[in-house]
């Protein structure tokens, strides 16, 4: 695409200072992750973009704490934009998250910020949302929900409602008349008139995404369980397959836009039960 069509040079300047954050702030995560696993390494494998140029890399953990986590970014462009609500070419970059926890008491978060350019405009997305395995803790809930807050109050106190009730909306199992789990941040087309004031509130979702998550963690990985609360986990752990599959536009995108099936999929657990 970009030998096709000459990029003007403000939106190359602002392609590469995106994907510099996206890459040191995977980084940030895959070290944190990895500080739980002495014994284990994030397995990585790049991949090519065949219907464009560009492409990404996976970063897979398969631990004892992390039964599974998936770490993963791409960078794509192509002729034709994917979703049928805008036309022509398109470039698209992110980072995509998922844990998979071996302690059922330790939830499982997802995290997702991106960056999507097309010819009439450019805007942002992503989020995070926690959803605990069948033991949710009130106090969990409340720290997670309030990093996203105060991350979000320095950009008007009406933001943080919208988008986590929009999390609220679009995490929502319709058959099973529930959401996915305890809510978030969720906010996807967001663009003002201020491309630096929306790329620093996108940049303040993913530099919070560790604060909400890593003081859970080291609360809830070191647990007692049992077998029967093992069980619940992976029944919880099939709804969240079920919404991946019927529901996620991410999933969706994902396919429709040709890119790599086992990036896509990095988001299912590694077993669940029905």
């Amino acid at each position: 695409m970009e030998q096709k069509n000459k990029i003007n040079p403000l939106k190359l300047e602002r392609r590469n200072e995106i994907i510099f954050y996206l890459k040191e702030l995977r980084e940030t995560i895959i070290a944190a992750f990895q500080s739980f696993e002495p014994q284990k390494r994030f397995v990585r494998n790049c991949w090519d973009y065949q219907k464009g140029s560009g492409g990404g890399e996976m970063a897979v953990l398969r631990g004892e704490v992390f039964e599974k986590a998936a770490v993963n970014w791409s960078g794509v462009s192509g002729d034709k934009f994917p979703m049928n609500d805008v036309a022509g070419a398109f470039f698209a970059t992110g980072i995509s998250l998922i844990t998979h926890m071996h302690n059922p008491h330790a939830p499982t978060v997802h995290f997702n910020i991106r960056y999507i350019e097309t010819e009439e405009k450019t805007w942002f997305g992503g989020g995070y949302d926690l959803t605990p395995m069948g033991f949710a803790y009130a106090e969990d809930t409340e720290h997670f929900h309030s990093v996203a807050k105060e991350s979000l109050d320095a950009f008007g106190t009406d933001i943080y409602p919208e988008f986590s009730q929009n999390a609220k909306e679009y995490f929502y199992i319709p058959h099973r008349k529930k959401e996915r789990g305890v809510g978030g941040i969720f906010f996807d087309h967001y663009a003002t008139f201020d491309f630096k004031k929306d790329f620093a509130l996108w940049k303040g979702v993913g530099d919070t995404f560790l604060e909400t998550i890593l003081p859970i963690y080291h609360r809830r990985t070191h647990l007692p369980f049992t077998g029967e609360e093992k069980q619940k986990q992976l029944e919880i752990r099939a709804h969240y397959v079920e919404f991946n599959l019927l529901y996620d536009r991410g999933t969706k995108f994902g396919f429709l836009s040709g890119g790599n099936p086992d990036a896509i999929l990095c988001s299912m657990p590694p077993i669940a039960k029905w």
